[in-house]
């Protein structure tokens, strides 16, 4: 069982794993070895609470297909543990980021003291700009 929250819990065969090619420099080790980890997790199919699952799938993360699932690539470590464990902590950090709620915003008016200010920078501004104009007559 991977330990999500003290209250969530993923069991580990609903993740899929597979080893990969990493891309990128590395010599001749890059070309024959398969370092790199890529971590399936289908959404709809797992056993997190509804309210999780439907906070993933609306959350816009290139990590997250359309059909629900998502796909992490970690290739960061020429080890394919490490890529691994590396692959597991951003699921764990994806999925609580989906519990956590944003709090609600609320409206605020501008203090009297900020109008004022805005206001007397609008009446210097155009104090200054109307200097500039060409007054009629004058040559």
């Amino acid at each position: 069982m991977l330990q999500i929250t003290s209250t969530i819990a993923i069991d580990e065969a609903e993740i899929d794993w597979q080893a990969i090619r990493a891309s990128g420099p590395g010599g001749q080790h890059v070309n024959k070895t398969s370092t790199a980890m890529q971590l399936m997790f289908d959404i709809q199919q797992s056993s997190l609470p509804a309210h999780y699952k439907t906070a993933l799938l609306q959350k816009s993360d290139h990590r997250i297909t359309a059909s629900g699932k998502i796909i992490i690539k970690c290739q960061q470590s020429r080890s394919q543990e490490m890529n691994r464990e590396t692959a597991l902590l951003q699921l764990i950090e994806l999925i609580k980021s989906a519990g956590i709620v944003p709090k609600k915003r609320h409206a605020t008016k501008p203090t009297y003291g900020s109008q004022q200010r805005r206001l007397d920078s609008k009446k210097q501004r155009s104090g200054t700009k109307s200097l500039r104009q060409q007054k009629p007559g004058v040559d």
